[in-house]
This record gives C-alpha cells, sequence and structure tokens, in this order.
C-alpha cells in the first residue's frame, strides 16, 4: 500500500470496535496523534451498531473476531452497517489471512472497503491512507491478503502477466505512480496496463475510480481461471 500522507481536511470521525482493551486503547491513542477524531470505541459488534448509529462516523474500524465466539462477529456487523448506512467507510482488521472473509465483504461491492492484517496497523501511515481511501470509495485490501486471493484465483488467460500484476497491486489500493514504483515501470507503463485490462475486461467508461472498483470485484469473482502462476506480485 502507498505510504503517502492524506491531504489536510477536516478531521475523520471514526468509530473503533476491538474487545482488546489494550489495542482499542492504543488504536485510540495512534489515530487521534494523527488528527483523526475517534468518536466512539467499543468491544462488541452490538456496541458497534449502536455507535454508528448514534454518533455518524465517516468510516468504522473493527476486528473480524469480536465476542461472542470470536469467529467472524466483526464482519458480519460490518454487513449489517452496510445496509443500515451506505456510503459509510469500512475498515476491518485480522490476525489472520482468511480469504473467505475478503469474498464475504466484498460480495456487494468493493466500494469503501478495506481488509487488513493486524500487523499493518503498526505502520500508522499506511493505516491512516488506508482510511481515506475507504472514505473517499476505493478499496483497501492488505498485500498479503492479494497474495493469497491471487493463489486461489490465477490469472485470467486474456491478461499478461504484467497486466496482471498491475490488477493485483491495484487490489491493494496502491495508485498508479505507487504501482510503478512497485514495479519498477514508468506511471506512463502502468496506465496503458490500467487502460488494456479494463478492456479486455469490458469494463464501461464511466469515473476512473469506479472502473478500477470494478476491475477489482472482476479479481476477486472470477471462477475460470488456470492453474495458480507462479507471476503472482509478493
Amino acid at each position: 500500500m502507498t505510504t503517502t500522507t492524506p491531504s489536510t481536511g477536516p478531521a475523520l470521525r471514526l468509530v473503533i470496535a476491538e474487545d482488546a482493551a489494550v489495542v482499542r486503547e492504543g488504536m485510540v491513542g495512534l489515530l487521534t496523534d494523527r488528527g483523526l477524531e475517534v468518536a466512539a470505541a467499543v468491544g462488541d459488534p452490538e456496541a458497534l451498531l449502536e455507535a454508528v448509529g448514534r454518533t455518524r462516523p465517516d468510516a468504522v474500524v473493527a476486528d473480524i473476531r469480536m465476542p461472542p465466539t470470536h469467529r467472524d462477529e466483526g464482519l458480519r456487523a460490518a454487513a449489517e452497517l452496510r445496509r443500515r448506512h451506505p456510503g459509510l467507510g469500512i475498515l476491518l482488521f485480522s490476525q489472520y489471512i482468511e480469504t473467505s472473509y475478503a469474498h464475504t465483504l466484498l460480495a456487494d461491492g468493493a466500494a469503501g472497503i478495506g481488509y487488513l492484517l493486524k500487523d499493518r496497523v503498526l505502520d500508522v501511515d499506511e493505516f491512516v491512507a488506508a482510511l481515506h481511501r475507504v472514505v473517499d470509495g476505493g478499496t483497501a485490501l492488505d498485500p498479503d491478503v492479494v497474495a493469497r486471493l491471487m493463489r486461489a484465483r490465477p490469472t485470467p488467460g486474456a491478461l499478461t502477466p504484467r497486466e496482471y500484476e498491475t490488477l493485483a497491486h491495484m487490489a491493494a489500493g496502491l495508485t498508479n505512480a505507487a504501482i510503478a514504483a512497485r514495479m519498477g515501470i514508468s506511471q506512463r507503463a502502468v496506465e496503458k496496463h490500467t487502460a488494456t485490462l479494463f478492456d479486455k475486461l469490458e469494463i464501461p467508461r464511466t469515473t476512473d475510480t469506479h472502473r478500477r472498483v470494478q476491475a477489482v470485484l472482476h479479481y476477486l469473482e472470477c471462477r475460470e481461471y488456470p492453474e495458480s502462476r507462479k507471476d503472482a506480485p509478493r
């Protein structure tokens, strides 16, 4: 993910949901120090739903595994929040890579959705940048999650390895400039790969943000791929 500091503007208003009090308070401190406003910090899904309805934040940051079973309560709460509050940015995190979580989370669309591993929270610049992306209607998928998804759903034959690598980095939420730096090519080359894969995937020419979201959805939803390839970006 990009580590570019988001542009200045009104502070993002957040609700945090994490059942471990030490982690929860640590996140509140880190994000507050970076100028974000934490409207509420809670420890269970029911409190999360109530806090969002009461405080109307820009985004939610929530652990996927929360009480009472510590399985997917946070994920199910996120789905309910998307139903109740369209346009709410949702950034979920987990200690584990579970591709099924990503598929469930993105089933109704990738706009305004993020899924990061807990270790990624320690890089506060990346974490804050991810929050801004989901609030702006983009996606923020952890690079390790993307790599696992790629191994599970390898490249469609219509895309070249370079185009598919571009698509994978796009799924992680990187900008064209960040993709160029990651791949060691010019930004113009990235734009060419992006335009070509949009055409190959038959994604209509609407806004650039919408086309990127549709490309990510295609990447995650495609089922008729050949066997895994070795050119997946790490």
